[in-house]
């Protein structure tokens, strides 16, 4: 098994030479080195190693409750007593008031190190942004605390058995019961929907008050336990699952529980946004932690392992054959430049000053740090050839992990047709995304002549746009993905500027 090594110097080198951190207004450098830093220390020590027990081990459902594997109630113990639970929220409720940039490096090393505990830990940073947009100041006071001190973790109880990207067909209904609510109905692919690590969660739970389609959904406060007794909310099943074992995702059965209401009723849709959002570029963030791994895995077994010949007659290992290298230059320059685009994102989110520019990055970045991730994670078994193909390595659950990010929180397929309509519809956005590009790629040729390819198939997008939602996202990741190694290459590093050549000859 080759260790977890946290990326933290190319997380550094694309917040501050790539998405240019330093204009927020709150960037602290010497403060973001010292965070990631430490979180980087914690992640190889306490979180990375239970991660190959956890994958063999999964979760279990005993007595309606369900139980993690060996070593995880221990390692949250210590994340929430270091308060990277709080790492968002705001000082006044007990949190580190960081922004999303410093949160999403944090992310990143998680998802890199243990993405099963990262995706039952990780809705938290959402659900504190929610309570901060939609929540009362009771809501606040009585949720923020619990949630930054890590004594709640919290879910996002959207999907049901008839009802996956389609919400108008949610049919779990919220009553008025008093100054409350109850809720009744079965949701489905839960993730953390039960667990032993905190003393409860808080579900976030769309659920319908009206008959009107998606204007008809209103968002739900449901404690798990209010009052100190368990709440009507049962555990009927946890999902068996190709991948990421110890994260327990759970059908939840609501029968009667009891939940008040955040936001206006009928303002659901536009509450839960707010958490997907987020946990959109967070899913962004897991195909670049997996695309790094992957690498890192690749590149030193092929540094090592002895193959053949050189042709100066030397013994040669897997590194010095032309094919292994493309492999790996292929899923190095992945990982660097789905991460540069996934922090550009992230930094822009914080700034708050370009809303049409975020709103048609995130789904870009959703589906290409996605598909980098499964990509890289693909080459590396390849790389690694039988041994790949054997656990032993690790690198074949690095792609059983990674192959749900193309998934959950909206397939890419539906981020492509988002993109090619509701991103098309509003031409602020992508009249922001061609004059990013534009001032990325500088006087580059082939980054102009892609642009301008791209300005050409943009056009045509009014006509069929459903048919060529596909073709138009893949052109559109792939130019953002060469303007960023544009801007990597100018960094000077010999490194950079090598792949930066191979990434120019890539074929699209």
């Amino acid at each position: 098994m080759i260790p977890f090594k946290a990326p933290v110097e190319d997380i550094l080198t694309c917040l501050r030479g790539v998405a240019g951190a330093a204009r927020l207004p709150d960037w602290d450098d010497t403060l973001t080195e010292e965070i990631l830093g430490h979180f980087a220390s914690f992640a190889e020590g306490v979180i990375a190693p239970i991660d190959e027990k956890g994958d063999a081990q999964g979760c279990r459902l005993e007595g309606g409750r369900v139980r993690m594997p060996d070593g995880f109630g221990e390692a949250y113990a210590q994340l929430a007593e270091g308060g990277w639970q709080g790492l968002t929220a705001p000082e006044d409720h007990g949190g580190m008031a960081q922004n999303a940039a410093v949160a999403a490096g944090v992310s990143e090393i998680f998802s890199g190190a243990n993405h099963s505990l990262q995706m039952v830990c990780n809705l938290v940073p959402g659900a504190i942004s929610t309570l901060l947009k939609f929540g009362s100041e009771a809501q606040q006071n009585a949720w923020l605390p619990r949630l930054a001190a890590g004594e709640v973790l919290s879910t996002m109880c959207l999907t049901e058995p008839g009802a996956g990207s389609d919400l108008s067909r949610i049919r779990t209904r919220a009553t008025r019961d008093g100054d409350g609510w109850r809720i009744e109905g079965e949701k489905i692919f839960i993730s953390g929907g039960d667990q032993d690590l905190s003393e409860g969660v808080l579900h976030l739970v769309l659920a319908r008050t009206g008959e009107d389609g998606v204007k008809g959904l209103s968002l739900f406060l449901c404690d798990s336990d209010p009052d100190g007794e368990r709440n009507a909310i049962a555990v009927t099943r946890i999902e068996e699952k190709l991948g990421l074992h110890a994260s327990p995702t759970c059908q939840l059965a609501f029968d009667g529980a009891r939940a008040e209401l955040i936001g206006q009723e009928g303002g659901g849709l536009m509450a839960m946004f707010t958490m997907m959002n987020h946990a959109r570029l967070d899913v962004a963030l897991q195909g670049v932690a997996h695309a790094s791994r992957a690498h890192q895995i690749a590149a030193a077994y092929a540094e090592e392992r002895r193959q053949g010949r050189r042709p100066d007659g030397g013994e040669a290992v897997l590194a010095d054959h032309p094919d292994v290298r493309r492999m790996l230059d292929t899923q190095r320059s992945l990982a660097l430049g789905a991460r540069a685009m996934a922090y550009l994102t992230m930094v822009e989110l914080a700034l708050g000053e370009n809303r049409a520019l975020v709103d048609f990055l995130t789904p870009v970045c959703k589906v290409f740090c996605t598909e980098a991730g499964i990509t890289a994670a693909d080459l590396g078994i390849q790389v690694l050839g039988g041994y790949g193909y054997l656990t032993e390595y690790r690198v074949s659950q690095t792609w059983r992990d990674a192959r749900i990010t193309a998934i959950y929180e909206g397939a890419n397929g539906i981020h492509a047709v988002a993109l090619a309509t509701r991103g098309l519809r509003d031409p602020g956005g992508a009249d922001a995304f061609a004059d990013l590009v534009q001032e990325l790629v500088g006087d580059d040729a082939n980054g102009l002549a892609l642009l301008s390819g791209w300005q050409e198939m943009r056009a045509e997008m009014g006509t069929d746009p459903l048919e060529k939602a596909h073709d138009f996202m893949m052109l559109t990741g792939e130019l953002l993905f060469r303007a960023l190694w544009c801007r990597i290459a100018a960094g000077g590093d010999e490194e950079h500027l090598r792949l930066a050549r191979t990434v120019a000859r890539r074929r699209f």
